[in-house]
C-alpha cells in the first residue's frame, strides 16, 4: 500500500499535522527536553555538544558539535561564530522553521526567505566598566524578506503567527527565569 504524502516546502504537511493532533490530544506528547552541555577549550574558544532530545516520553539520541569562538580584535583566535552569533543564529533559525511549516499548511511554495538580524552591545557592560550599561542587546532588529505564491494577507498573517508561537523568539522577547548551580571541584 503506498501513500502520497504532501511535501511543501521540504514539509511532510499530513505528519506535521497528525504531530500537531497528537500533541493536541495528550499535551505531554508536546514536552520536549533539550540539553546542551559546553566546555571550555581554551582561551575564547568552547566546544557545545548535544548529546540527547527528549520528546514526550521519548529520548532520542543525538551527536552534534557547536565550536563557539571570538573574533582576534575580542581576544579569540577567529575559528567560529561567537556566542552572540549563535544567539541570533538560534533565534532565526527557529522562525524559519515556523514561517517553513505556517506556509506549508497554507500550501504556499516558498521561494525565498532570509532573517537578517542585528543587534548592538555596549562592551563597557560586559567588561564592568559602567554598572548603569546593560552587559545585553537593549533590542534587536530582524528583517524578514520571503517570496513565494502567497498573498500579501496571507505572509502578513503567517508573519503575525511566528511572532506569537516561535519558541526562540519568545524567549529572547520575553524575561524568562534561569535556576543556575555553582559546582565547585
Amino acid at each position: 500500500m503506498s501513500t502520497n504524502r504532501q511535501l511543501i516546502n521540504g514539509i511532510d504537511v499530513d505528519a506535521l499535522k497528525q504531530f500537531a493532533g497528537t500533541v493536541a490530544d495528550d499535551p505531554g506528547n508536546g514536552m520536549t527536553q533539550f540539553q546542551v552541555t559546553t566546555d571550555w577549550l581554551r582561551g575564547t574558544q568552547s566546544s557545545s555538544s548535544i548529546k540527547q532530545l527528549k520528546l514526550g516520553e521519548q529520548t532520542m539520541e543525538r551527536d552534534f558539535q557547536i565550536l563557539i569562538d571570538e573574533p582576534a580584535e575580542l581576544l579569540g583566535e577567529n575559528l567560529a561564530a561567537n556566542p552572540q552569533e549563535y544567539l541570533m543564529a538560534a533565534l532565526n533559525a527557529c522562525m524559519v522553521v515556523g514561517y517553513v511549516a505556517a506556509a506549508s499548511l497554507e500550501n504556499i511554495q516558498l521561494d525565498q526567505l532570509r532573517i537578517q538580524t542585528e543587534g548592538t552591545l555596549d562592551l563597557r557592560g560586559f567588561l564592568g566598566l559602567d554598572e548603569n550599561i546593560k552587559p545585553g542587546y537593549e533590542e534587536l532588529q530582524y528583517k524578514v524578506t520571503v517570496s513565494g505564491n502567497g498573498t500579501p494577507e496571507q505572509w502578513q498573517r503567517i508573519h503575525e503567527t511566528v511572532t506569537r508561537t516561535s519558541p526562540n523568539r519568545w524567549n529572547v522577547a520575553n524575561a524568562i527565569r534561569l535556576n543556575s548551580e555553582l559546582i565547585i571541584e
